[in-house]
């Protein structure tokens, strides 16, 4: 692009302009060379670097690290999504196949075997596909879609109708965030928690403004669970090899480690608490550690009666 802006221009400002060496600028040309960009160079205090006279750059020109990145991005929809666009991203790659030069070809293929995201989601999205589809239908087409809804509080579940406004992926879990008819509020809803889905004729106007990612950190800090535990010294090493699953990390005089966690709700932040056994402590909130504890208490009931 710099090329067809401005020919004859000298390797030492063309590297400068990039922020890389003289040796890489000219295996940079070498790549353009093997995609077909005609580039010629010519000595003299006048000469330098052009493009053939006339040629303009493709719409689309991708360096290694780049064709990476889409190769790594287009793993994960595939995955994330399921059979929604699985088969796209399969025809993304194959096309890709077919256009990218040799030395791109090489370098995905090393990112591939060297760079591997597994378990990004929970395997729901095939499970849900159904569901999803119409979801997306509906997002496109801006249709009002009717569903019955089992909250995790209510015995039955309550009919509803949703404006979405858009599908978000979080906590392993497939949420809509949209316009409740029935609440007249924007709320955020789980995928697999909706019934009878249906698709209706009414449409609506996604607000302009609307930011489903400030939208769902909003709902988080405001009805989320904020905990804090503690890793007695035996159990200490636990808690700093899952650092990344904590909010932060505090290392006390005795060798025990607390560890504070965000969750979206509290039977998550039991469960979390509970897979830990007696390795942690509750330390805050008190109703966590009051569910725990009956957690604990009907877990070593069920298994007495069991033994009995």
């Amino acid at each position: 692009m710099l090329l067809q802006r401005q020919p004859n221009q000298k390797a030492a400002e063309l590297a400068a302009e990039l922020g890389i060496s003289v040796r890489t600028l000219h295996r940079y040309v070498e790549i353009l060379d093997e995609m077909g960009i005609p580039i010629y160079s010519e000595r003299g205090p006048h000469g330098g670097f052009s493009l053939v006279r006339g040629y303009k750059m493709p719409p689309l020109v991708f360096t290694p690290s780049e064709a990476v990145a889409l190769y790594l991005g287009i793993g994960v929809v595939g995955e994330l999504w399921g059979s929604l666009y699985e088969e796209a991203a399969r025809g993304a790659m194959a096309k890709l196949d077919n256009v990218l030069p040799e030395i791109h070809l090489e370098e995905v293929a090393w990112a591939r075997r060297t760079m591997v995201a597994m378990a990004i989601t929970r395997p729901t999205s095939n499970a849900l596909g159904d569901q999803l589809a119409l979801l997306r239908q509906a997002l496109r087409e801006e249709r009002t879609v009717h569903m019955a809804y089992q909250g995790q509080q209510r015995s039955e579940p309550v009919m509803r109708d949703v404006d979405p406004y858009a599908l978000v992926h979080g906590y392993g879990w497939w949420y809509v965030v949209g316009y409740c008819h029935l609440r007249r509020h924007i709320r955020q809803f789980r995928v697999d928690r909706m019934r009878q889905l249906k698709l209706l004729d009414h449409t609506f106007r996604r607000p302009a403004d609307f930011d489903a990612r400030e939208f769902m950190d909003t709902e988080r800090m405001s009805q989320g669970i904020s905990v804090r535990m503690r890793f007695d010294a035996a159990t200490a090493a636990l808690a700093r090899h899952n650092r990344a699953y904590w909010d932060s990390l505090a290392e006390a005089d005795d060798g025990s480690v607390v560890v504070e966690f965000s969750s979206p709700e509290l039977e998550w932040a039991a469960a979390t608490v509970l897979a830990y056994g007696p390795a942690v402590e509750v330390l805050e909130p008190a109703v966590l550690r009051d569910l725990v504890r009956q957690r604990a208490s009907a877990v070593a009931a069920r298994y007495r009666q069991a033994d009995a």
